[in-house]
């Protein structure tokens, strides 16, 4: 666990209708559903809010780039909501590679014994979760700091 920067963070899984909202212990063991934030007007508020509830150092935000790597209408999506949230927030914000977690997040689910129905209202905390153990995972085998980080100047 060398070279991990100890404190909570908040991994975010950005949709267009609802913000899944996860959080780690302090010391990056476990991710955590938080909430489902529903998309509108007040979610950004809502995230920082949500990051200073839980005294977050950094927000990951998940960037869901598709299978070759490259940008689709989500990630445009994604990085602008995490540049609204670094403009609106002290804590660091970091975009960090999410590809299949929401997919993860489902297949968890349904081992579980869950319909897609009956977990529409959770799926989104879900894939926060894992997209935030997957970048506590790289920090901690690399040392260094997943994703890139958002500048929090305004726009």
């Amino acid at each position: 666990m060398s070279g991990f920067r100890r404190g909570v963070r908040l991994g975010i899984d950005v949709g267009r209708a609802r913000v899944g909202v996860a959080r780690c212990d302090p010391d990056g063991l476990l991710a955590t559903p938080v909430e489902t934030v529903t998309r509108d007007d007040g979610s950004v508020a809502r995230v920082v809010a949500l990051a200073d509830e839980h005294d977050a150092v950094e927000i990951l935000v998940g960037l869901p780039l598709n299978m070759r790597g490259e940008d689709t209408p989500s990630t445009t999506d994604a990085r602008e909501f995490a540049a609204a949230v670094a403009e609106a927030s002290a804590v660091p914000v970091r975009l960090v590679d999410e590809r299949l977690s929401t997919v993860s997040a489902h297949a968890a689910l349904r081992n579980s014994g869950r319909s897609q129905r009956s977990s529409r209202s959770i799926v989104d905390q879900v894939a926060a979760v894992v997209l935030l153990q997957q970048a506590l995972d790289v920090e901690k085998s690399t040392g260094r700091p997943p994703g890139t980080p958002v500048s929090q100047e305004p726009a």
